[in-house]
């Protein structure tokens, strides 16, 4: 797989997640209903406002009941998966809880994934310790804010988990915003940029017009819409492709 450079990622940051979404579909490379959060997510704590974007690492939690032996060693293997690697990553965590009771995610961990390149987490499970993590410069975006750690313990680290519908494996490339979170396929993560350039060209072609008669307060017609739609259609079956 080819890695982004931290300029190249940087620049993702410029484009919303439903962009990078139009951009994906551009490509043809999976279906429209895959490799993505259905509802529920939240983003909880955004440090610039800006998107999160990097290559995912990833465990399983459970916080209901204590931790069996093995456990820190379990940790171990999953701290290590954020060793050697120079780029922005993020934390991918799937709670096998039946209902989130403890969250692993608070001032300490956000500091500790800092000190370790990782910029954020996205956990179907809780977070908490909103107002120190956001000074901490740390992204959360989890399902429920939770005031207790509980038994919270790694349960399994660096295999593929499963969070808000969306299948993630260490090494995808993630971007999420308020919207949700995407996985960008491996083989366009070169190309994604372009393409998001691309996707906005194309509906550019009914939104200049629409905007140009708003400022002239002047009203447009159902076949100028029709027109104008027609060629964004044309456009987007452009995107990816050049």
């Amino acid at each position: 797989m080819d890695l982004l450079t931290r300029e190249e990622l940087e620049a993702l940051r410029a484009f919303d997640t439903p962009t990078i979404c139009n951009a994906i579909e551009g490509f043809q490379v999976r279906g429209r209903t895959v490799g993505f959060t259905r509802p529920g997510l939240k983003r909880q704590v955004s440090w610039d406002g800006k998107p999160m974007v990097g290559y995912a690492r990833t465990a399983l939690i459970s916080a209901a009941n204590p931790s069996v032996p093995g456990h820190w060693e379990i940790m171990r293997q999953y701290y290590r998966q954020y060793e050697d690697f120079d780029l922005p990553q993020v934390a991918v965590i799937q709670d096998i809880d039946p209902v989130p009771i403890g969250s692993l995610w608070g001032d300490v961990q956000a500091t500790v994934h800092r000190a370790l390149g990782c910029v954020g987490v996205i956990t179907d499970g809780g977070v908490r310790d909103l107002d120190e993590v956001k000074k901490v410069g740390f992204n959360m975006f989890s399902r429920e804010i939770l005031v207790s750690h509980a038994y919270v313990h790694i349960v399994e680290a660096g295999g593929p988990v499963t969070v808000f519908g969306m299948t993630v494996r260490p090494g995808d490339l993630i971007h999420a915003d308020g919207h949700g979170a995407i996985v960008i396929p491996c083989e366009i993560t070169k190309k994604i940029a372009g393409a998001c350039r691309q996707a906005m060209d194309a509906e550019d072609a009914l939104l200049v017009p629409c905007r140009e008669a708003l400022r002239e307060n002047r009203r447009v017609t159902a076949d100028q819409i029709m027109e104008w739609r027609k060629e964004m259609q044309e456009r987007r079956l452009r995107v990816g492709q050049n």
